[in-house]
């Protein structure tokens, strides 16, 4: 039953989101001249393995929705920041980051120069969790199971060379449908969906064919 889900096109399925924004001045104009960088995402305990996912995702995702606005992802930031001897300040900027919810300034601007952009893009997995619920039954046995899957995320756009926050947002999906099989709703597609939603909201040109308005209609779910 449904292996591949359109958010809109499936019964049995639910999906609810919630999000709020601040922009502090960033527009079009700077993203497309100054460019994007990605840091390395933080995540709650126990999905550390997950970071690498959801900046691939994410990159992916910004990529198709703003082909105008140049972006180095997140292996190219890395490896620009190793070149360059940065790695001491990397983590030392993160440790105090995890503390105070502030980048260094003087690193950050170091970084920017060394990636290339003036924006750096730090995402941040808050919550998630997936897995199934029994909801019919014959004799004891289940028949239909609703599989679901919760993400909560949290966006900063930086300024590098100001160290200011230009641009963020958070936000939260639950995603759920009635299945008579055990394959779950897969982590890749839910940040996908939730990575469309967020970055739609970009202060950016919008891709010809996937405008904000589109993206749900555009979007799926899959199963594991």
């Amino acid at each position: 039953m449904c292996a591949t889900l359109a958010i809109s096109g499936c019964a049995g399925s639910f999906m609810h989101t919630n999000s709020q924004q601040h922009n502090n001045g960033l527009t079009d104009e700077l993203l497309q001249k100054e460019g994007l960088a990605f840091l390395t995402p933080s995540t709650i305990t126990g999905q550390e393995e997950d970071k690498q996912a959801l900046a691939l995702v994410f990159s992916e995702v910004l990529t198709r929705l703003h082909p105008k606005i140049r972006h180095v992802s997140l292996p190219q930031t890395l490896s620009a920041i190793n070149s360059q001897g940065l790695t001491n300040d990397y983590r030392t900027m993160y440790e105090q980051y995890r503390n105070t919810g502030i980048f260094k300034q003087d690193i950050l601007k170091r970084i920017g120069q060394a990636t290339g952009a003036r924006y750096a893009v730090q995402l941040k997995l808050a919550g998630f969790n997936q897995g199934a619920e029994g909801r019919f039954g014959v004799f004891g046995w289940r028949i239909v199971d609703t599989q679901y899957a919760k993400i909560r995320l949290f966006v900063q756009i930086w300024d590098t060379s100001a160290g200011v926050i230009v641009w963020e947002m958070s936000h939260e999906m639950n995603y759920g449908y009635d299945s008579v099989s055990d394959r779950g709703v897969s982590f890749r597609s839910i940040v996908e969906a939730s990575a469309n939603d967020i970055l739609g909201n970009l202060p950016a040109e919008k891709h010809p064919i996937e405008s904000v308005a589109g993206t749900h209609a555009v979007t799926q779910i899959k199963t594991d």
